[in-house]
């Protein structure tokens, strides 16, 4: 039996590139992917520690939430949090 795999119209555009020639190597590659992984290691770290007072009805609404969206409530509180300050969150009202 074979595994398909499933590609999005993303993906599937790479890997035509890939396929045909069309994506080449740049010189600095190294020094690039060196660069990339460092800025995703300090952007990702959580370094510091926050405690917060809310009420227990919005806990229990944060857990409900996690628990749809298969994440620790924690995770999701944090996710929110890093959206806000970013300015990526959007009020849905």
């Amino acid at each position: 039996m074979t595994k398909k795999t499933v590609h999005d119209e993303e993906e599937a555009g790479i890997l035509q590139a890939l396929e045909s020639g069309a994506l080449k190597s740049v010189k600095d590659a190294s020094t690039r992917m060196k660069a990339h992984k460092t800025a995703a290691e300090t952007t990702l770290k959580k370094d510091q520690r926050l405690n917060i007072r809310i009420s227990s009805k919005d806990l229990k609404n944060l857990q409900a939430r996690a628990l749809e969206e298969g994440i620790p409530y924690q995770t999701l509180a944090a996710s929110l949090l890093h959206k806000y300050v970013n300015g990526h969150l959007v009020n849905q009202r």
